[in-house]
């Protein structure tokens, strides 16, 4: 094999590498069917997000614990996405639906500097339906707790085109939190 030969299939090699748009994964859990109601008081579907690759997590607005830092961190997330010319759908499951009403989660969003353009505040169902979602789908706890609080996940979820979630990432972590950026990019092409 020549010089030239070598070069050509080196370069190949590289640019092949370089197109590789997929990430490693760890989850593989199918979201089923919804229809909820987003903080502008609009009826929101999993058909409305098919097609794209979206994030979720789960919060509620009076939570005092894990939420606040949680929802900082997702605000700072799409902001830094937004930066790179990037804007995936940001979803939030409200955990509290009996007292996250649409008035109340386009307050939140406000408070939190979440553009709403792209981060959507779901609400509209009762607790039941949310907790079996986040149990059965998510593969996280949800469970009403002492002095109205809640234990429930701080993970982050990203989800693939076809509604499958494909990777989970701590959302109360800067190392994750910044491996959701770094994979949103990657399965965005950029």
């Amino acid at each position: 094999m020549n010089i030239r030969s070598v070069f050509i299939l080196l370069a190949t090699v590289l640019f092949l590498s370089a197109c590789n748009h997929t990430i490693e994964t760890n989850r593989s859990d199918k979201i089923p069917d919804f229809e909820y109601i987003t903080q502008d008081e609009k009826k929101m579907s999993l058909d409305d997000l098919t097609g794209d690759w979206w994030i979720s997590y789960f919060s509620y607005t009076h939570c005092t614990t894990v939420c606040p830092r949680t929802t900082a961190n997702m605000v700072g997330i799409q902001e830094e996405l937004k930066n790179d010319g990037l804007t995936p759908p940001i979803i939030s499951f409200s955990i509290d639906p009996e007292n996250d009403t649409p008035k109340v989660l386009r307050q939140y969003a406000k408070d939190y500097g979440a553009d709403l353009r792209t981060m959507t505040f779901l609400t509209g169902y009762d607790f039941k339906e949310i907790q079996n979602m986040s149990v059965d789908t998510f593969k996280a706890v949800l469970e009403k707790g002492a002095l109205d609080q809640r234990s429930h996940s701080f993970f982050f979820y990203l989800i693939n085109p076809n509604g499958e979630i494909v990777k989970q990432y701590n959302g109360m972590s800067d190392p994750d939190n910044e491996l959701l950026v770094a994979d949103v990019k990657k399965v965005l092409g950029k």
